[in-house]
């Protein structure tokens, strides 16, 4: 906190510092210009200056401030590179685009405790974000993400830089629209209790009868999405099935270009049990999302234990404009300390709430943590999910909450999807679907 009111003396004793041991990232000085060096004067990097010279000086730099304990020319140093570092970053974005999925770029991750990645900035994020809620080094840079393992803990994270081509929509009009579906009031499953190392676990047992009408419900929302020009469509979770991933893509790559232009260009599938997958808009699926902090219900005035693989992986999607999306299944959006262990890890500037829940009121109360982090939030709930005596928390079966600006009427920040009249009377006409755009602030 302090290094932001350093004075201007202090950061023009840094830059001239760093001037004279790595001039490599600094533009060069017309003749006789002895003006000071500043933010302006930085050079942004290409791989030919990354010679041996270059490692050499900036190694020796480090260890001059480092024993010298001179903590402010640190992140004067530190801020400087992540400016002067922005082309070998987005090169690496290119690289990583490519991949099935990235780790983090450097080598020394465990030794030194934090990993690096490129920061995609993000339309909706203020800047410099985050300077008021930690004390850390984030709020001062653009283009370095710092991920603390200690932060971390025993997580594993995993992160798929998107291809920039997979949202055409989103260079045009600089927003996201955003598709969200309740799917349907009747229920595919049935739930097995049983009893495991003294623990009681509830389960899903899927009937298989049910799977092509289900499959050919979901692609008919997932069509009617894309035909809205949507970016982003949401299902719910528990209602998919073995089947839905292999189905949905079929019927992909049978549409004409014309056709397949249309589809929204990230599909969160309706989860099959604990996993929710994630899948692009030419039919790949781009990753599983395990949901990791289990429900616990009560049968017959005893708890139940919900039976899933907490597998401990969490999955960054990066895209340029639109930051870092997490897919958070259900209880774990209302985990808090779950959520702020990804929201400071990650920096994230969407999440996508798939559940099966029977009240709206936890899940509301946590978008309030998400609004200080300039995070947010798509919730999408099931009318499946309710039951007798709960109506009450079904009068709205989703929410989108966004960040607007200080101008706009704070009603715009909480966007509500009421739920139909016919779902409290056991009439499903499988029509629901709610659409909202999130855009720069």
């Amino acid at each position: 906190m302090r290094y932001s009111c350093v004075s201007p003396a202090e950061k023009r004793r840094i830059y001239k510092e760093v001037q004279a041991s790595v001039g490599t990232l600094f533009l060069a000085k017309p003749e006789g210009n002895l003006e000071t060096p500043d933010d302006e004067s930085i050079r942004e990097l290409v791989p030919a200056d990354l010679t041996d010279s270059f490692y050499a000086n900036l190694q020796a730099l480090i260890g001059r401030f480092t024993e010298n304990g001179d903590y402010y020319a640190m992140l004067g140093l530190l801020q400087i590179l992540d400016q002067s570092m922005a082309l070998l970053l987005n090169k690496a974005i290119g690289e990583f685009e490519q991949e099935s999925f990235s780790i983090v770029l450097n080598t020394n991750r465990e030794s030194v405790g934090v990993g690096i990645l490129p920061r995609c900035s993000c339309i909706w994020e203020r800047k410099p974000r985050l300077v008021h809620r930690y004390n850390n080094l984030e709020s001062f840079l653009y283009n370095i993400l710092l991920i603390e393992n200690s932060v971390l803990g025993e997580l594993i994270d995993e992160h798929y830089f998107l291809k920039k081509d997979l949202f055409p929509r989103f260079g045009v009009y600089n927003a996201v629209k955003i598709a969200a579906t309740p799917l349907r009031r009747e229920r595919n499953f049935k739930v097995k209790l049983s009893d495991r190392d003294k623990i009681q676990y509830f389960n899903i047992a899927y009937e298989n009868p049910s799977f092509e009408t289900d499959n050919e419900l979901i692609w008919k929302k997932i069509w009617s999405a894309g035909e809205n020009e949507s970016d982003i469509v949401v299902f719910p979770e528990l209602l998919g099935n073995a089947e839905t991933a292999d189905y949905v893509a079929d019927k992909i790559k049978s549409l004409q270009p014309a056709e397949a232009q249309k589809i929204p260009s990230l599909i969160v599938l309706p989860s099959y049990w604990e996993k929710n997958r994630v899948m692009d808009k030419f039919g790949n699926v781009i990753c599983r999302q395990n949901k990791q902090n289990p429900f616990r219900k009560e049968f017959d005035g005893v708890g139940y234990l919900e039976q899933i693989n907490s597998n401990l992986v969490v999955n960054i999607l990066h895209f340029e404009g639109i930051g870092r999306i997490a897919i958070m299944v259900c209880r774990d959006f209302l985990e808090t300390e779950y959520m702020r262990q990804l929201m400071r890890c990650f920096k994230l500037t969407l999440i996508i709430v798939p559940s099966f829940s029977t009240g709206s009121y936890d899940f509301r109360r946590s978008f309030d943590l998400c609004a200080h982090e300039d995070c947010n939030v798509v919730w999408i709930n099931t009318c499946a999910a309710l039951i007798k005596g709960k109506e009450a928390n079904f009068q709205d079966i989703g929410y989108v909450r966004k960040r607007i600006s200080r101008n706009e009427d704070e009603a715009q920040m909480l966007y509500k999807m009421p739920i139909c009249e016919g779902a409290f009377k056991g009439e499903c006409a499988h029509d629901c679907i709610y659409y909202e755009t999130i855009q720069g602030v």
